[in-house]
């Protein structure tokens, strides 16, 4: 076997307990084909506590440092989405294949910008949308493209979850829609992503876009701050194979955290994936039923599995999932990844979901 490579995590605190440590980690720890080689926190105490605890040989508060150490072969992003430019830039200037958390920017222009630099370097790069590691949803596009349903006609997909009227002063900054982390662009994104992974791109889309929380409590404080990131969405749209499809995607204060659902209708069957969380997590349970039968559980291929047997389920299972296809890719083995030019695509569609939005139109997508 190859050796395994070389990760550095950008995002590694063991108190905070990040998205890093949360997911990357235990998927790294699961996995033969890459090792946690270096971890970076914003200060060196807890730099080098998160080395102690997760096994790192290096530690660094300095992510230039990270980047350009030659004992790194693979830099993975899993800090605040602000922040993500900055750091995936320097990545791709020292030559590093990158694994940026979605979403890639905290705006279009951002997103693009990453995309060109590594495009025109020839960098390989992946972007956490794990619904694509999903073993369900792989099944999923496969029955699709199969003709499992025959054409489809259309479909409806539902994300409502839980949504805050408070929130603690170190998270407040999320409530600025300029720092791109909100309903639209966290659950939109995973879960439209996901839709599109089973189905097929958007022609065109009609959509709301709304702030029905306007106001949240700092906590510790009491103070209301503004609101202007959005918390629901509402989404019309016609695939290009003329399929039609409806989205609500919400978060509201209570009651929340009934999980999401898709539903497919074909002129030949029917398809049905649901999770009980956002569908990228897992795991996803998937019905189906030709013409005249009922719904029923379809047992997922095990082919659609490609980590091994042990992997923590939750978070970690889908990331552990991009992280070995990524692995193939770097080793050249003809594996593709989820890189950054289709999350450019993703943030193109999530643009014009937003512009619909304020101009009241539909948009279309080329």
């Amino acid at each position: 076997m190859a050796e395994p490579i070389r990760v550095g995590i950008v995002g590694a605190s063991v108190a905070r307990g990040s998205w890093g440590t949360r997911a990357h980690i235990p998927a790294i720890e699961a996995l033969p084909e890459v090792e946690l080689k270096a971890v970076c926190t914003a200060h060196a105490d807890t730099a080098a506590e998160a080395a102690r605890t997760y096994g790192a040989e290096l530690a660094f508060h300095d992510y230039h440092e990270l980047v350009d150490h030659p004992d790194v072969d693979l830099v993975a992003v899993c800090v605040r989405v602000p922040y993500h430019h900055e750091i995936v830039m320097a990545a791709l200037r020292a030559g590093k294949p990158v694994y940026c958390e979605w979403p890639l920017g905290a705006n279009l222009a951002e997103a693009e910008e990453m995309a060109a630099t590594a495009r025109a370097a020839s960098i390989l790069t992946t972007v956490g949308l794990q619904g694509r590691g999903d073993p369900a949803l792989s099944y999923v596009r496969e029955l699709i493209a199969g003709g499992y349903v025959g054409e489809v006609l259309t479909c409806h997909m539902t994300l409502i979850s839980a949504g805050v009227i408070e929130r603690p002063a170190d998270r407040v900054w999320s409530a600025d829609v300029t720092k791109g982390v909100n309903t639209l662009t966290i659950a939109g994104g995973h879960s439209i992503d996901a839709l599109c992974y089973c189905l097929s791109e958007f022609a065109e889309v009609s959509a709301k876009v709304a702030t029905a929380v306007p106001q949240w409590r700092v906590a510790e404080t009491g103070q209301m701050v503004d609101v202007t990131a959005p918390d629901n969405v509402l989404l019309n749209g016609v695939f290009e194979s003329g399929a039609l499809a409806s989205v609500h995607v919400a978060a509201v204060p209570h009651h929340g955290g009934g999980g999401w659902r898709l539903d497919i209708y074909g002129r030949d069957g029917s398809l049905a994936v649901s999770a009980g969380g956002m569908p990228q997590m897992g795991p996803n349970r998937l019905l189906g039923a030709k013409a005249g039968e009922p719904l029923s559980d379809l047992e997922v291929p095990d082919r659609f599995t490609t980590v091994p047997e042990g992997t923590p389920k939750g978070p970690p299972y889908n990331v552990a999932q991009l992280y070995t296809r990524f692995a193939d890719a770097l080793r050249d083995t003809g594996a593709t990844a989820a890189d950054f030019d289709l999350a450019v695509q993703r943030h193109r569609l999530l643009d014009a979901i937003q512009r619909s939005s304020d101009e009241g139109r539909s948009m279309r997508l080329s």
